[in-house]
């Protein structure tokens, strides 16, 4: 059986234009590019918002804010494309509460597990929170299929968060922490709401 209610997407709307809004002044500020070819991070706003994993007793909002900062045009376009289909699909799913509830905490989460396992380091971008979404949606939705460009089949929403996730491990400067934390905490998440059956969509 279906059950379909109305969604307001204006709280995901909202998150979008935050980070293009942060990613706007990063570029005004800073120039492009925003982290040097030699991996040196000189912008002032990822220096002030960013994770920067050694001075964390320093700048301790940064555990929260480097989730909203972004590197460079494909980082930012990827993570938002992402937000968008991953997101308002929780939105119909579980609701705004619970959307915001799992990005941020897994936000949160990511960044736990990368401030232990990459000291001195400096981590920003919102992967890690929207893996927690999607490990949240996987478990709560698992008949959902999606494609990916460019393999021309769908698949199993969880297939699909598994493949990214490994394509983690593929390419260097890539969080694979951050995105270990919050797929971990999405999928906790997504059993805690299936469990209470605070879904709406199917």
């Amino acid at each position: 059986m279906r059950t379909y209610r109305a969604v307001n997407l204006n709280v995901l709307w909202f998150l979008i234009a935050l980070n293009v809004l942060i990613f706007i002044i990063e570029l005004a500020i800073g120039g492009y590019p925003i982290i040097q070819p030699n991996g040196e991070v000189t912008n002032k706003v990822v220096l002030f918002l960013g994770l920067n994993t050694a001075q964390l007793s320093q700048q301790p909002w940064t555990i929260i804010t480097s989730v909203l900062v972004h590197g460079g045009f494909a980082h930012i376009i990827f993570n938002m494309i992402s937000l968008y289909f991953l997101g308002s699909f929780f939105l119909r799913a579980a609701g705004e509460r619970s959307f915001l509830a799992v990005f941020f905490l897994g936000g949160l989460a990511g960044n736990i597990l990368f401030v232990l396992l990459a000291p001195f380091s400096i981590g920003i971008g919102a992967s890690g929170a929207i893996f927690a979404v999607g490990g949240a949606l996987a478990i709560m939705v698992p008949s959902v299929r999606v494609f990916i460009i460019p393999i021309p089949v769908p698949m199993p929403l969880w297939v699909a968060i598994i493949i990214f996730f490994f394509l983690s491990f593929l390419f260097s400067g890539i969080a694979w922490q951050a995105h270990l934390g919050g797929l971990l905490l999405g999928l906790v998440a997504g059993l805690i709401l299936r469990r209470s059956r605070r879904i709406y969509y199917f």
